[in-house]
This record gives structure tokens, C-alpha cells and sequence, in this order.
């Protein structure tokens, strides 16, 4: 698997899936994630976007989108269908199909995907971080919630809940909780990527980058599919 890899300049549809979970998904029209989202900036200039997805549509898995220095936007997945269908609603410039292993244990986050390796640690939760908390799951996954705090998260430089993305696809994101990362050690490709430093500029994935403080969230995502 970690041998596929492909250019992708512009949105495109996703492999279509064809066994288990992935058919299944295929056929459904409004999908749902949830998990937690990492946005991480390094003093390189690589920005970093983990995500963790306990229960999806294709089961439980986790992806990395990277946007170096020079521009260019790499997603590394754990199959083709999720590769895929991520792809299909982001962009990206370049694909790779690669094993993506998460650990957690005591704030601390350590990550592998092919030529990535990546540890961070969260600290204490903050005034917004404890409000969201009070969020219920049943609220933060009504689109329509989604959209009566995207003009409060635009406070945020970057951040949008809710917005287009590729192959006419819709997303909303609920967000229910909210930690600060304080340290981080990556390299990529054997390189250093420097320390903990702003997402700053703003990722190029889709309709909206994440928080310019690095910072570890828990959210609910839904993407309703175009026609066709």
C-alpha cells in the first residue's frame, strides 16, 4: 500500500470503494466523523494537520495533510479509500497511501506515517476549551449548529464550521472540546522540522485552515455528497 502515491493538482472524485464499510459509504449520502483534529505549525515552515477519527464511515483511522515551505499539499493515508475519498473533498498536490499509527498516552500524541514522525503533548483546557466541553454530542451534530457558530469561529483567523468542498460536497464541523499544544518534535524524512511555532500561513487543504495557535481539538464532522 505505502507504494501508491499520485499528483493531484485540483479536487477529483475518490476511488470508488468497493468492499465493506467503504461500500457502504459509497452508497450514503451525508457521512459523519469523530474523532479529534491536531493543527500544528513547525519553525521550518511545515504546517501539519493529524486527523483522528474513532468512528467514520470507513471505521476507525487516521490521516496526515502537510503543506511545506514551498507550497506543496501532501495527504498521507492509511488506504485507498480513504485516500480517496479524502482527495475528493480536499486538495491536495500530492497522494500517498501509507500505514498511519497514533498513540496517545497521558497528553502526549505520537505519530508514524510513512516518511513522518511526529510526537506532541497537549496542556490544560482554557475558557473556550471548557465551554465546548458542554456541548452535546446531539448538538454538535446538527449542521445547523455548525452554522450559528461559523460567524463567531471567523474571530478565529482561518477557521470556518461549516463551507464547500470538492466533487460538490458540503461539510460541517461541531466542535465539543479544546486543548493548546505545548511541545512538538517532528521530522520528515529523517529532517527536522524545528519546533512548535504558529500555523502561520494559514493551510491550503480547503474552504478553511485551523486555529493559527497550535492546538488539538475534538470534533464532529458531516459531509453531505453531491448529486451524482
Amino acid at each position: 500500500m505505502s507504494g501508491w502515491a499520485s499528483r493531484c493538482p485540483a479536487r477529483g472524485r475518490p476511488e470508488p470503494a468497493r468492499t465493506g464499510a467503504g461500500e457502504a459509504a459509497r452508497r450514503r449520502r451525508t457521512l459523519r466523523f469523530e474523532g479529534w483534529i491536531a493543527g500544528l505549525g513547525t519553525s521550518s515552515g511545515t504546517r501539519i494537520v493529524l486527523g483522528h477519527w474513532q468512528r467514520s464511515p470507513f471505521g476507525p483511522f487516521s490521516d496526515v495533510m502537510l503543506e511545506h515551505p514551498d507550497g506543496e499539499r501532501l495527504l498521507l493515508a492509511p488506504t485507498r479509500e480513504t485516500a480517496g475519498f479524502i482527495a475528493g473533498t480536499y486538495v491536495f498536490d500530492t497522494v500517498r497511501v501509507v500505514p498511519v499509527r497514533v498513540g496517545v498516552a497521558d497528553g502526549a500524541w505520537t505519530v508514524a506515517a510513512g516518511p513522518l514522525r511526529l510526537r506532541f503533548v497537549t496542556g490544560r483546557r482554557g475558557p473556550l476549551g471548557l465551554l465546548l466541553r458542554a456541548v452535546p454530542a446531539a448538538l454538535a451534530r446538527r449542521p445547523a449548529w455548525s452554522a450559528l457558530i461559523d460567524g463567531p469561529a471567523r474571530l478565529l483567523p482561518g477557521v470556518r464550521t461549516r463551507g464547500s468542498a470538492g466533487a460538490g460536497r458540503r461539510e460541517w464541523y461541531g466542535a465539543r472540546d479544546l486543548r493548546a499544544v505545548r511541545a512538538l518534535t517532528a521530522s520528515f524524512d529523517g529532517t527536522g522540522l524545528g519546533a512548535l511555532a504558529p500555523v502561520d500561513p494559514p493551510v491550503r487543504f480547503g474552504f478553511g485552515s485551523v486555529p493559527r495557535r497550535p492546538s488539538l481539538t475534538r470534533v464532529i464532522t458531516t459531509v453531505r455528497l453531491g448529486a451524482g
